[in-house]
């Protein structure tokens, strides 16, 4: 099998850097629910939002191949004196599917080794 650096891209080719992911679950129904932040992002800093057409689905490669994952929210966080600073995004999506939990988790420990992070359970 082929070793290859995990990524998370918004646009087809431009890694984004993850600053934080919260897993959580609901205790009721068992859904799983991923908030993946992000403090910058590289296609509005590159002007790639305006250049390249998001397709609405986020990219996760690894070694094992690639997801495309939809989100069910992005969210947008402003700041700044004049509160028009991007400060940083929210992606959130659903994994209902054990086997989408599991292979998301290890696409997960892959990026965390592969960018210094570490897990740290609450």
């Amino acid at each position: 099998m082929m070793t290859l650096t995990p990524t998370i891209e918004f646009f087809a080719d431009l890694p984004e850097e993850l600053s934080n992911v919260s897993l959580r679950r609901n205790s009721t129904t068992g859904a799983r629910t991923v908030v993946m932040t992000f403090e910058r992002l590289q296609a509005i800093e590159k002007f790639q939002s305006f250049t390249q057409r998001f397709n609405g689905h986020l990219r996760l490669a690894d070694e094992e191949g690639a997801m495309e994952i939809e989100p069910s929210s992005v969210k947008f966080i402003f700041g700044g004196d004049e509160g028009d600073e991007l400060r940083g995004a929210q992606c959130s999506f659903d994994l209902v599917k054990n086997d989408h939990w599991e292979r998301f988790i290890r696409f997960m420990e892959r990026y965390a080794e592969a960018n210094g992070m570490g897990y740290q359970d609450r």
